[in-house]
């Protein structure tokens, strides 16, 4: 028997301050905000406690003056991005608060990234972590557990009111492919109800609160056409044959069972602005995806080819220009993100050369 449970699990937060005289203020304009996300490739600090990765143990080479090294080339990379560093940075894969707090106190700290915050699952390696020059108002953590297996990493939930103007952030790092990608879908389309679950619930309280789903999804906004149309997978496009294959496998979306229905186990997918759906159920919120439109090539190269497994996703209140609206998304595929050949330039523990396999994204919003 399937079943998906949820719960809130404990998460650290660091920091707090509010920005102080002396701070560089080379955050966005009044009236925009940016936000980034990245995968930094398994950013480990010095110390070992035996969940590293193999070529991060001491008796591998790895110790504290590497990471720092590490941390350094990260904020100097973060600090290099074009029109001025960010006010909101999601890392995927950090090992634990220590690592986040290193970054917020290198030379980004002139920034004033006063607002920290960081969570995993209990005993796992890596975890999700953010930077932010904005305070949180409110903060959750969600943790998923599908068939007596839990989700690598959870969901984080964070609220925000830059200018006054809320907004609430989704930071995500779902389950790789690691294992087969019909095996592992489950616990992606696992995280996707949660989120989903999470919006219908602030919707019926703050209906004008837009939401970002964020982070390494490990899925291509493409993924049904990728996989021949054959599988439900977590992201769906807004397509016929797709609206097909959820009429054809369709539980209610409030019942948990023995589950060879799916119950809206997946985000739709949008190319309009504002996002809407018009094969899928109009009860089942669309979400604006950047990929095909304002996004091209990809962020991660595997396998001799792009791939689009980092995302922004919008809800359509980022398109009535009653607040905080979709401005731009873009790849930060520049120096140092990329190396000579335009591909991400892939970290190396053994050399200490490199950043990471995948490339940073960026999302403006104006705030009307």
């Amino acid at each position: 028997m399937l079943r998906l449970f949820l719960c809130i699990l404990p998460a650290l937060i660091i920091g707090g301050c509010s920005l102080s005289a002396g701070v560089e203020d080379h955050g966005s304009p009044q009236g925009s905000l940016r936000i980034v996300t990245w995968n930094v490739q398994a950013l480990f600090d010095g110390s070992q406690t035996g969940t590293e990765y193999s070529e991060y143990l001491n008796e591998a080479g790895w110790a504290e003056d590497k990471f720092s090294a590490r941390v350094n080339a990260i904020a100097q990379a973060i600090g290099r991005i074009a029109d001025g560093v960010p006010d909101i940075i999601a890392l995927e894969e950090i090992e634990n608060s220590p690592c986040l707090e290193a970054i917020a106190q290198s030379d980004l700290s002139k920034y004033g990234y006063g607002y920290t915050f960081f969570s995993k699952n209990k005993g796992a390696s890596l975890g999700i972590g953010v930077l932010s020059r904005i305070p949180f108002t409110e903060t959750r953590v969600h943790g998923m557990v599908w068939d007596q297996e839990t989700a690598p990493r959870p969901v984080l939930e964070l609220w925000l009111r830059p200018e006054d103007t809320p907004l609430v952030l989704f930071v995500c790092h779902w389950k790789s492919k690691l294992g087969g990608d019909d095996n592992t879908e489950t616990l992606r389309r696992a995280s996707a109800r949660v989120i989903l679950r999470r919006i219908r619930e602030i919707r019926a309280e703050y209906p004008n609160v837009p939401a970002v789903i964020m982070g390494d999804l490990n899925e291509n906004y493409d993924e049904f056409y990728r996989r021949d149309r054959k599988i439900l997978s977590a992201l769906l496009p807004d397509d016929p044959d797709a609206a097909d294959f959820i009429r054809a496998d369709f539980i209610p979306a409030d019942y948990i069972g023995t589950g060879t229905g799916n119950g809206e186990n997946f985000l739709i997918l949008s190319s309009e602005k504002p996002p809407a759906a018009s094969y899928v159920d109009s009860s089942i919120p669309a979400f604006y995806s950047p990929w095909g439109q304002e996004l091209q090539k990809g962020s991660y190269y595997y396998k001799n080819d792009w791939e689009t497994i980092d995302h922004f996703l919008l809800s359509e209140q980022f398109f009535d220009r009653a607040g905080w609206d979709f401005s731009s998304c873009r790849v930060l595929d520049q120096e140092p993100f990329v190396n000579a050949k335009g591909i991400p330039d892939t970290y190396s523990p053994r050399t200490g050369q490199g950043l990471s396999d995948h490339l940073p994204l960026m999302l403006v919003l104006t705030n009307y």
